[in-house]
């Protein structure tokens, strides 16, 4: 006897959907340090706010408070780099303490990154700035997610983001 396999339309309604969400988690990790830090920026800011629900109700931001208070007294040229540190888990004081946040507050963590850049607090992005094909691709892949999977893509982006100094 042979057997049938019955795929409703639904559950490839749902792979589709799971699919949409990894291939688009991947193309954000397979951008450079320097793009993935711009595509951030780009999601904070020229999405507008409907990102913003995501983290603070959940995010603890008083422990975000200090590092953020820290990079604020940096110059613009280190408030870079240890956004790219944090980025390319490099081994720091703050990229540790960026590795014991929750996945809400590293969310937050980066809106309020995008708002202080906003700000002129923190290294803003130059004006001169132009986003490579990868970034507009990775970016326009997001806007087509409704919002829980643009806030899956995201939480993936800056998850592994960071050192967990607990981890072997």
């Amino acid at each position: 006897m042979k057997e049938i396999s019955v795929t409703t339309g639904s559950n490839r309604f749902n792979t589709n959907l799971e699919n949409t969400v990894t291939s688009t988690t991947n193309l954000c990790k397979s951008l450079s340090i320097d793009e993935q830090l711009a595509l951030l920026w780009y999601v904070y800011t020229e999405m507008g706010r409907s990102v913003t629900p995501a983290a603070p109700g959940a995010a603890r931001m008083q422990f975000a408070e200090g590092v953020l208070n820290q990079i604020k007294q940096m110059s613009h040229p280190e408030q870079l780099d240890v956004m790219r540190d944090i980025a390319a888990k490099r081994d720091t004081q703050i990229s540790r303490s960026y590795g014991l946040w929750s996945v809400n507050t590293k969310l937050a963590f980066w809106f309020e990154l995008s708002e202080l850049m906003v700000q002129g607090l923190v290294a803003p992005m130059p004006l001169s700035y132009k986003p490579s094909r990868d970034v507009l691709q990775a970016l326009e892949a997001i806007k087509q997610l409704d919002f829980g999977q643009q806030i899956t893509v995201l939480r993936s982006a800056v998850v592994n983001m960071g050192v967990d100094p607990f981890a072997d």
